[in-house]
């Protein structure tokens, strides 16, 4: 008959098994699947600042923490299919702090449209 030691021993051993094949269903990823997941979104950042017509340097920029090898790796993918395609780049949406500094730059230069006072004036009078 084992001894009670050995039975505890499987029993945990069996315990510690049971709960790290679990792991999967709290939401703990492993390392290669963080690796694919950050390198699917630096593709799909590349690939998006090619089709908003941005270069690389300024995709760059604009997302530091995302891989640069990936973004270049869809960058250029989206290049390729833009090429084969004949498609044209997509103008950016303003960022909403440089819509609002145009506006404010617009205001101090007096080049916003104003109605005129005189125009209510009846000609021929």
């Amino acid at each position: 008959m084992p001894s009670q030691s050995l039975l505890c021993r499987i029993a945990s051993v069996l315990a510690l098994a049971l709960g790290l094949s679990g792991c999967d269903l709290l939401g703990i990823e492993g390392a290669s699947a963080v690796a694919a997941k950050r390198e699917a979104e630096g593709k799909a950042v590349g690939g998006a600042c090619r089709h908003a017509g941005r270069s690389i340097e300024v995709c760059y920029g604009l997302n530091k923490r995302a891989d640069k090898a990936a973004m270049f790796a869809g960058w250029r993918e989206m290049e390729d299919y833009m090429r084969e395609n004949k498609m044209q780049a997509v103008p950016p949406a303003p960022e909403p702090g440089e819509e609002q500094t145009a506006d404010a730059a617009a205001d101090s230069d007096g080049s916003k449209p104003t109605a005129d006072k005189g125009s209510g004036a009846k000609k021929g009078s």
